[in-house]
């Protein structure tokens, strides 16, 4: 059984988030995209995991917020990113509408995690 970080809600839909939109972005997107929307997009959605991770890692509680409001950005990033891209014509309608209501309940719950955190901290000061 896992335990740690691999429990964490928002850590497990991030990771998964991020291996659908690199399978998204490897078949659907022209190859000239390639070094713009493609790579943009793989290097936003590795860093909410990669951010989410951090955070786990820090000891403090104000570094570990710190970076997950990174994480947040990041997210914002990569759905906005995808609406874009919809509307540039490179990912259908219903890819975009998953992906943005996925990113929009993981950005929900990056805010829950980071009110518990604040709540935590408020409690041991």
């Amino acid at each position: 059984m896992a335990t740690g970080l691999e429990n964490l809600k928002i850590y497990k839909l991030s990771v998964r988030l991020e291996i659908f939109l690199h399978k998204v972005l490897k078949e659907k997107f022209p190859p000239e995209e390639k070094y713009r929307s493609v790579d943009q997009l793989k290097r936003s959605s590795s860093s909410v995991s990669n951010n989410i991770a951090e955070s786990y890692g820090r000891y403090s509680y104000g570094v570990k917020i710190k970076h997950l409001y990174i994480a947040r950005g990041e997210a914002e990033e990569t759905r906005s990113g995808m609406q874009r891209a919809n509307k540039k014509g490179f990912v259908s309608g219903e890819i975009t509408d998953f992906t943005v209501n996925k990113y929009t309940e993981l950005i929900k719950a990056i805010n829950g995690y980071i009110n518990f955190l604040k709540d935590q901290q408020n409690k041991n000061n």
